[in-house]
């Protein structure tokens, strides 16, 4: 069984250390680091490059911020976001920026592992109590807000192509392919090519 590796990052030291202590319980699970800030998570990102990093969405530095920061280290870790609050808002900013799940942290150790499993899994994962919030303001990003030919850039951007490569691969203009990126970041929400391709995997 291939183990699950995790780090938490929450400036509640109760806390922090409760969840380590639970999921270390859990089998297949392996608490890799914890950290306290925005800084400590980009850090921890980097050096272990968990499966999964747990994230409180209020502390030193902000949870939401560092999102960006930490795909940007470790493309492949999950980033998990743990709240204490069900305002919509922030869940909305976490998804856009790349987030794989959004967790209540009234949830049980149970639940948390669930949670854990889903986005390893490459699904996402939304506390139940917040889920209808999502599904009524149609948060989630759809693929099929894209257009065929944007569907075909995006693809492109998400195997390493640079615009000039994009354009002689579909046969169009430098500036066409340009103008297609412009767009693909308007309707995803993204600041950069990388931000767009990371997103776009996880609307899958």
């Amino acid at each position: 069984m291939t183990a699950i590796t995790i780090a938490i990052v929450d400036d509640h030291p109760l806390f922090r250390e409760g969840v380590s202590r639970s999921l270390s319980e859990v089998d297949d699970f392996v608490v890799v680091g914890e950290g306290a800030s925005s800084d400590d998570a980009t850090t921890l990102a980097a050096s272990h490059r968990p499966d999964v990093l747990l994230l409180d969405v209020c502390m030193p530095g902000g949870g939401i911020d560092a999102i960006s920061d930490i795909l940007a280290r470790s493309p492949q870790t999950k980033v998990l976001m743990l709240t204490a609050s069900e305002e919509v808002e922030p869940l909305v900013a976490a998804l856009r920026r790349g987030a794989a799940g959004y967790v209540v942290k009234d949830i049980g150790s149970r639940g948390l592992a669930e949670a854990i499993r889903t986005v390893v899994g490459g699904s996402r994962f939304i506390s139940p109590s917040m889920r209808a919030k999502v599904i009524e303001k149609s948060l989630f990003v759809e693929r099929t807000s894209l257009t065929r030919r944007e569907l075909e850039v995006i693809e492109l951007v998400a195997e390493g192509l640079s615009n000039k490569h994009i354009a002689r691969h579909l046969d169009l203009q430098e500036k066409t392919i340009k103008h297609h990126m412009t767009v693909i970041l308007s309707k995803l929400g993204a600041t950069n090519r990388t931000e767009a391709a990371i997103r776009w995997r996880q609307s899958a």
